[in-house]
């Protein structure tokens, strides 16, 4: 089963053969000893250090339909490398621009993205209410019971909602947490450790999603909830946001209720707050990790990872689009 790689350090990249060979290169421009990747074994490649490759090296990815996702230093997600899309179709990118022109299409898949995404941010504040947590979920129930309706009449109304759904949501944070304080949501940077981790796991999510839409024969461009832009896979952002409550956010709390992440994992600069290296190996191993655990899945009755519900959540909107099945997001049951 292919895998997924994380590149922390700077080095260079060159192919070997049927392998990749990446150079560790310090500060001082000392190379370290070089390792091997079997190409047949990856999956994606996650590039979060400096990495020095030539348009040969970039040629061999896209023929073995290896995508390579960057960060900054930051950790903010600046852009993807993507292959050549092999499973093209006329007919899907047909369906899927008249479904995004068509305002009674395209809003009850957008209302349907929103569903998933509040009901699992909801299942997430129950959660922890059930241990012992004093939290208060009734505004945010409140915000669930409303978007359910089916008279939501524009895009921009379920927006609202979803702002203020995630403005309770957030609220919840710091008594989830305990140890660290959110105090409201904050990007561009973050300022500290809760607003950091969020910005990490949610570029994470948005890469994982734009990994599995390309499996598809879904366009990555063509959204519904998010309006579509320049320079973003807008696609992806409407996935994301059933998964985050289930991928980024139960890592955080995890990760920062059992202490594994501390004050120490943390740097802040300037007003601004990151994951040290060792704090990003931390959480990207966790990442990792819960990306390929297994559950039950209640329609199929075998269990898939939580990479392939992402992949399974892409061939359920596929199927809207054509017309075969109607899209139901993806709801936390547990």
């Amino acid at each position: 089963m292919p895998k997924t790689y994380y590149l922390f350090n700077p080095g260079r990249l060159s192919r070997r053969d049927h392998s990749l060979k990446f150079t560790p290169v310090n500060e001082a421009g000392k190379e370290g000893k070089p390792k091997f990747l079997p190409v047949q074994d990856i999956a994606e490649l996650f590039v979060l250090g400096s990495l020095d490759a030539n348009s040969m090296l970039y040629n061999f990815l896209a023929k073995q339909r290896i995508m390579v996702h960057f960060f900054d230093y930051y950790e903010n997600y600046t852009g993807s490398f993507m292959p050549k899309e092999y499973l093209l179709a006329g007919k899907m990118q047909v369906a899927q621009t008249a479904a995004y022109l068509t305002p009674k299409k395209r809003l009850p898949i957008a209302h349907q993205f929103l569903i998933g995404a509040m009901h699992n941010m909801l299942k997430n504040v129950s959660y922890y209410q059930n241990r012992g947590k004093n939290l208060e979920k009734g505004k945010l129930k409140q915000f669930y019971e409303v978007v359910q309706q089916a008279d939501i009449a524009s895009i921009p109304e379920l927006m609202g909602i979803e702002g203020n759904a995630r403005i309770c949501y957030y609220g919840a944070f710091d008594s989830i947490i305990g140890s660290f304080k959110m105090q409201g949501r904050n990007k561009q940077p973050p300022v500290n450790e809760v607003n950091a981790l969020l910005s990490f796991g949610n570029s994470l999510c948005y890469a994982l999603c734009l990994s599995q839409i390309y499996h598809t024969q879904l366009n990555p461009t063509i959204s519904f909830l998010h309006e579509p832009g320049f320079r973003r896979y807008s696609l992806a952002l409407d996935i994301a946001e059933v998964f985050k409550p289930l991928l980024v956010d139960r890592i955080i709390f995890r990760l920062l209720n059992q202490r594994q992440l501390q004050a120490k994992h943390f740097d802040k600069r300037l007003e601004a707050c990151h994951l040290n290296d060792l704090g990003r190996k931390i959480f990207l191993k966790t990442w990792d990790e819960r990306l390929k655990e297994t559950i039950k899945h209640r329609s199929l009755g075998k269990k898939v990872s939580y990479r392939q519900l992402v992949r399974l959540e892409c061939y359920k909107l596929a199927k809207h689009l054509l017309g075969i099945d109607q899209y139901r997001p993806f709801k936390m049951w547990w």
